[in-house]
Order: structure tokens, then sequence, then C-alpha cells
């Protein structure tokens, strides 16, 4: 399938209304640049001082966490569709391994290292004569705040470095430059991605070093966006986040806890004509948006209301009184209420035809200061799950051209498959890639 510039553009956004925060859903609404990671200050709101970054919190033993630790085991990585955390990571890596053996050794010490922060199995002290096995800036396990690391793999790992041209998941391919999408190639693509997620900023940080520390031979930092999501309180089916243009972002997403609709949106199945190997994994799509948030607050609010499809302050579509009411587009067939190029009308026609196209959204706002121009820097990390890649590229080519286009830029990103879950203790990520 063909993608157009303009498309695409409209796609990466539109996951959701939506743009994608955090919980991001997948029903009607769906969505970063970067500039170097870097410092941001508490952008959650909270008025607690431990409610992100507080030592005190991250004691030593997993004290004070605040969540719990997360079972790795099963048919899919358990970080793809856990609950929503405030904190989330992205770390792209290019691969150096010298051949596939090097290279299957790699993704073996990648799951030990991710099983054993996930579950909070504590680390050996060793002898002061020796480097300590762990930074000890969070205590010895981490904190249990539901940490997670999913393992995704991109079109690259599939050349001709390792002999794994033929086990390619069918439609990925690296992510398109497309012209006017502003693609960073430093930011975009690599061999391996990790998305990290947790309630605290330190533990995501604490992750990636004794991951990094066990990959080291093999993995080579690519690019990496640091992420947030302020968390409220919420009604089943609710999204609980806004992204930085102020509206509730993620509405109607697909329920992580019903079955029945992760398999037929999500997981890849026996009978996808995909390898085998890559059953009960997922095609990930990640764009970073740049929302050019100066421009968009001198914006009158109905127009930015019109643009997106719902009320800003309780997130309600149009025609609607709360969050969790269903637009009728039947009974709008004119857009007298609904434009009909809002944001969530395109993303989500609610039709039979575009029926199959849903997304399981998990977006992170993002903030890297600002940029040579003295402009704020900030935007959406849209992610996205999806069984088939079509999924995804049919909503970007309803997006195409859509007014909210001229308030943000993708600039980086990419796409990438979610590796299939270990079931047992004595399996490993991507094991099925060398049987």
């Amino acid at each position: 399938m063909t993608v157009d510039r303009r498309t695409f553009l409209r796609g990466a956004v539109a996951s959701g209304a939506t743009l994608g925060v955090g919980a991001c859903r997948s029903g009607d609404d769906a969505s970063p640049p970067t500039s170097a990671p870097g410092d941001r200050t508490d952008t959650t709101g909270s008025t607690d001082p431990d409610a992100r970054n507080g030592p005190a919190n991250l004691g030593g033993g997993g004290g004070g966490g605040g969540g719990e630790y997360l079972e790795f085991e099963g048919r899919h990585q358990t970080g793809i569709a856990a609950p929503t955390t405030e904190d989330g990571l992205l770390v792209a890596f290019r691969c150096t391994a010298s051949d596939r053996d090097e290279l299957a050794a790699m993704f073996q010490a990648l799951t030990d290292e991710s099983r054993r922060l996930m579950t909070g199995e504590p680390y050996e002290e060793r002898e002061p004569a020796f480097p300590p096995l762990h930074t000890g800036h969070v205590g010895n396990p981490a904190p249990a705040v539901n940490l997670s690391v999913v393992t995704s793999v991109g079109a690259s790992l599939f050349d001709d470095r390792f002999g794994l041209a033929d086990r390619r998941p069918r439609d990925l391919v690296k992510m398109p430059f497309l012209a006017n999408d502003r693609l960073d190639p430093q930011r975009s693509h690599g061999d391996v991605l990790l998305t990290i997620a947790s309630g605290h900023e330190d533990v995501n940080l604490f992750a990636l070093r004794q991951l990094m520390r066990v990959t080291r031979s093999s993995l080579t930092l690519h690019w990496m966006l640091e992420g947030y999501n302020r968390r409220t309180e919420a009604r089943k089916g609710e999204a609980g986040v806004r992204n930085l243009m102020g509206f509730v972002d993620g509405t109607s997403n697909l329920d992580h806890e019903d079955t029945a609709a992760m398999d037929r949106y999500v997981w890849v199945a026996d009978g996808d004509r995909e390898p085998a190997w890559a059953t009960d994994g997922s095609y990930h799509v990640v764009r970073v948006i740049r929302m050019l948030v100066e421009f968009w607050d001198r914006t009158k609010l109905s127009e930015q209301e019109a643009l997106i499809g719902r009320r800003k302050e309780t997130g309600a579509p149009l025609d609607g009184d709360a969050e969790l009411d269903v637009p009728d587009y039947d009974a709008d067939p004119d857009g007298a209420l609904t434009p009909l190029d809002a944001h969530i009308r395109l993303a989500n026609p609610r039709t039979t035809k575009t029926d199959d196209d849903l997304l399981f959204r998990r977006g992170l706002n993002f903030s890297r200061g600002f940029d040579r121009d003295g402009l704020l820097d900030q935007g959406l990390a849209f992610a996205s799950f999806q069984r088939r890649m079509s999924q995804f590229l049919n909503t970007q080519e309803r997006l195409a051209g859509e007014p909210l286009e001229e308030y943000i830029r993708p600039q980086g990103g990419g796409f990438y498959f979610a590796l299939p879950g270990v079931t047992d203790s004595t399996g490993w990520l991507g094991q099925g890639l060398f049987a």
C-alpha cells in the first residue's frame, strides 16, 4: 500500500484525538521530535513533591514504590498491555554484534536482565574490590513501581548481517521518509527498540543502565526520548490523560483486559501469513510528533475544538455531554456539529468499512527544552500496537490533509515489531528467530 506524504504525516498524529498519550486508546482518536533527551522538570502538575521524583519514595528493597512487580513470562510481552504508568523511556539501538551467535547471546542477556528488573530479583552485593552489579541509586532491588520493558526490532535487523532476511515480518519496513515529515535520521529507526515504563523516572533510568550494561558489546545507542503521562482518575473507557494541546487523549482505546479485542486487533496469530516465530508478537509504530504549542495557544478555543472534534474541558464529542458519549456521525452527515475533517472523525469514522483499523495506543508526552529559534520543543511520542501494519496505514490515509496538520511536525520514530513473549523460565526473547 502506498501512502503519500500528507497521509502519513497525518496519520501519525492521528491515532487519537488524540494524538495518543499514555494509555492511549484506539477507538475514535489516535498520537514526538526530539531535541537531545534532556532536563525536564516535574510537568505532571502534582503538588506532592514525592509524586514523581521523591528519593524518599525509592528506598532500597522496593519499599515505598506504590506499585508492584510484574510477571515477565507470558505469550505476549507484559509491558504492551500493562496498565499505563506515569513515566516512559523510548531507546533505540544499533546492533554491533559480529555474527548471529553474538546476536542471539544479546537477546538472551536482554531477556535475563528484563526478567530480573520486572520481577524485583535482587542483585548480588559484591566485594568492594569489584564494581557493583547495580547502580545503587534506587536501591536493591528497584522499588515495585510497575516497571516493564518491551523489546521490539526494526526492519534493519533483517538485512544481510545475520542471515535473518527470510524471517522478517511480512509488513515490517523502514518507516518512509516523507518530504514534509522532517524526519531526523539521527532520531529515527534502529535495529532494536526498548520501551521502558514505570511509575518513576529514576527507575526507568536505572533499568536502562542495567540493560545497557549486559548488552554493551552488541548494542550502541541510536536515539532516546523520555516521556510522561499525568494520570487522573478515570472511569473505564475514559483516557485519564491529556496531551500537551490540552485535550483528553486516548478516549475509546482498546481495553487491554478485553481478550477478544486484543486478539482481533493487536496480536499476530497463526494463519496471518507471518513467519511462525512472529505469532503472539505485534507491529509497533512510534511517531515522534512535535506540537507547535505557541501557535496552538494563540488559536481560539472554538477552532481548537473543531479541529479535534471534542470539548477541551470535558473530552465530550461535540454532539455529546460527557467523554464516554459516542459521537453520532449518521445524524450529522454534513458535519454541522462535528466537522467532516475533525481529527476524531477522520481517525475513526465508526463505519463497518473502518472497523478493522482500530489501534492499541500507548503514547507519551515529551518536553525537550527549546529549539534554536527559542520555541518550546514539546509534543507527543505516539505509539501504537497492531496486528497488521495496514491498520495504522489506513488510519494515516484518512487523516491526510486534516487541518490539524498545521500544528504538528512528525520528526522521528520508526516501524518495529514487538517480539512475542517468553512462556517459561528457560526461554528468551527472539528465540524463535534463531530456531
